[in-house]
């Protein structure tokens, strides 16, 4: 688990484990709903994943149809810096200054939000631009400006430039870099130990240890797609090509091999005891799984990820309900991402546990979209009504269902 993951999430998953999180990365206590910012989702301190958990929520939302209420969007936007910047969170009363840590991930998936949502888009690209303005001279993205490039924060932040038009393969340094080539400097070679695997980032000497969160993020990343990714064409069964001037699709489906092959051996993926823990057996990582499986989906894998799927459906709905809305939306854009119904989900109507975590949603329509069926807008026209034609065209089929509507709603196992 990479430092993508917020501490909050790692706090939960010791909860959830038994364990005591260690003091580095421990997130404050849950505060009561009472003193969290109007608009926000979740109940626990915002401090480390604010920004995270609300646009997480936000792409979850936007693929089963959900518009998220003006008060959310208006929150999300309003961490937003001058410069185009967001931070994990911060005080929006108060300008941004020398101080404010800036953090390339949250302005990553706040500007893949924004565009999935079809609203602020000038804001989205404001972000964007800012994004640009700190890419490293190795052509990828450290977690914070300046910091050294790792695999998870430039493969986000692909994914929203991508999103919001820009020609990543054309965002080249002074050496000729681009995000891509600094992705595939992190790729373990095939034929290797761990052969296809992403390393976070280089060790001290050099060398590239795999690491099964940046191998998801990777293979998205080179695919130049963003989190709420669907369902790609099936492709033949993923392989590990060799060679030193593979393309960044070769590279993906590299990745794509490696995820394949530990979720054969067991249908979901393990994290190491943090230290201190009472528990030194590795545990299950729900989050890396979901990541996982939209990874593969993504690529043209969707039967590779059936196992951990139906996987996720026996063993995670607790974890997501206690993990707030980012493990809730991990578990819609996991199962979206499949095929599977994210409103029976394991018996859970996880769109409602999400939407139940936050202000009321402006708009909800159905049926459940599939990842090769009709999808929700991209959102690439620049449009602030914050409904596309193809939302206004599903709630107008579902007011006119009428009471078959309701009815159709009370029949699905739901909870509270």
């Amino acid at each position: 688990m990479t430092v993508r993951r917020s501490a909050a999430a790692l706090a939960t998953t010791a909860v959830l484990l038994g364990a005591a999180a260690p003091v580095a990365v421990a997130a404050p206590s849950p505060s009561p709903s009472a003193e969290l910012p109007a608009g926000l989702y979740g109940t626990t301190d915002p401090t480390y994943d604010g920004v995270w958990r609300q646009s997480l929520a936000f792409l979850a939302q936007k693929i089963e149809y959900v518009t998220p209420s003006t008060a959310a969007v208006d929150w999300l936007v309003g961490q937003q810096c001058d410069s185009g910047a967001f931070t994990s969170y911060r005080d929006a009363s108060k300008p941004c200054d020398a101080s404010t840590v800036m953090d390339t991930n949250a302005t990553a998936v706040a500007v893949q939000a924004l565009v999935e949502i079809n609203q602020r888009r000038d804001d989205a690209n404001n972000g964007a631009d800012w994004l640009k303005s700190v890419q490293n001279e190795d052509g990828g993205w450290g977690y914070n400006p300046g910091s050294p490039s790792d695999a998870n924060s430039t493969s986000i932040v692909i994914g929203a430039l991508a999103r919001t038009g820009v020609p990543v393969n054309e965002l080249t340094t002074a050496d000729g870099s681009t995000p891509y080539t600094a992705l595939q400097s992190l790729a373990i070679p095939c034929g290797d130990e761990d052969g296809g695997a992403f390393a976070y980032q280089p060790g001290k000497k050099g060398e590239l240890t795999a690491n099964l969160d940046a191998t998801a993020a990777s293979v998205l990343g080179l695919m130049g797609k963003g989190i709420a990714s669907g369902t790609s064409n099936a492709v033949k069964d993923p392989s590990c090509t060799k060679g030193d001037d593979l393309s960044p699709e070769q590279t993906a489906q590299n990745g794509s091999f490696f995820l394949a092959d530990a979720l054969k051996k067991s249908p979901y993926l393990v994290q190491a005891p943090m230290p201190g823990a009472e528990n030194t057996e590795p545990q299950p990582d729900y989050g890396n799984t979901a990541d996982a499986v939209v990874a593969l989906a993504a690529s043209g894998h969707t039967d590779k990820a059936e196992a951990s799927v139906a996987w996720l459906q026996k063993n995670a709905t607790d974890w997501a309900k206690q993990g707030g809305p980012a493990a809730t939306a991990q578990l819609i854009l996991a199962a979206h991402a499949t095929g599977a119904d994210a409103r029976s989900f394991g018996g859970v109507n996880l769109v409602k546990q999400l939407n139940t975590m936050g202000p009321a949603p402006a708009a909800t329509a159905l049926p459940s979209p599939t990842p090769t069926g009709p999808q929700p807008s991209s959102g690439t026209d620049s449009d602030d009504s914050g409904l596309s034609l193809g939302w206004l065209i599903g709630i107008g089929l579902v007011a006119g269902a009428g009471i078959g509507f309701v009815l159709s709603m009370r029949r699905k196992k739901q909870q509270p």
